[in-house]
């Protein structure tokens, strides 16, 4: 809950500045002070615009990923959060491979289980793969649809 309130406010803060750029970018475009400042008013206008379409993409892709967890819960496919941590609190590196592996054959056992991309992309971000992680969880997401789940 308190990630969400923290949430909240950072959007509360992108929204005004958001909406206090594209005042600056609609004040160039009517300045009359020529095609220079149309130009770049008409960038400060785009920007924000740029940045909503972001930032939306992001909450609905958490809470797509949200709803994928609290579905696995129920149904007691969860990944368990067990494995040992160094004392800064980072997954020990050869728990996170034996535990990559046995997600990584789940996958290639039921390739069309969203949950099991679930579970491979908790894997990846285990492992510090940030990047494969969101992909395979995109990737969950996308299977989820498919079959016709919200």
């Amino acid at each position: 809950m308190r990630a969400k309130v923290v949430v909240a406010v950072l959007l509360a803060a992108l929204l005004l500045y958001l909406v206090l750029l594209g005042q600056r970018g609609w004040a160039l475009v009517t300045s009359g002070s020529g095609p220079v400042a149309v130009v770049l008013g008409t960038g400060v206008l785009v920007l924000p615009l740029v940045v909503a379409w972001a930032v939306g993409r992001e909450l609905v892709f958490g809470a797509r990923t949200e709803a994928m967890a609290r579905v696995l819960e129920a149904a007691d496919r969860l990944p368990p959060d067990d494995l040992p941590r160094t004392p800064s609190g980072r997954v020990e590196r050869g728990a996170a491979d034996a535990a990559f592996a046995r997600y990584r054959a789940e996958v290639d056992e039921a390739p069309e289980d969203w949950g099991a991309w679930f579970r491979l992309s908790c894997a990846y971000d285990a492992a510090g793969d940030r990047r494969r992680a969101r992909a395979a969880m995109r990737h969950a997401a996308g299977l989820r649809r498919s079959a016709g789940a919200s």
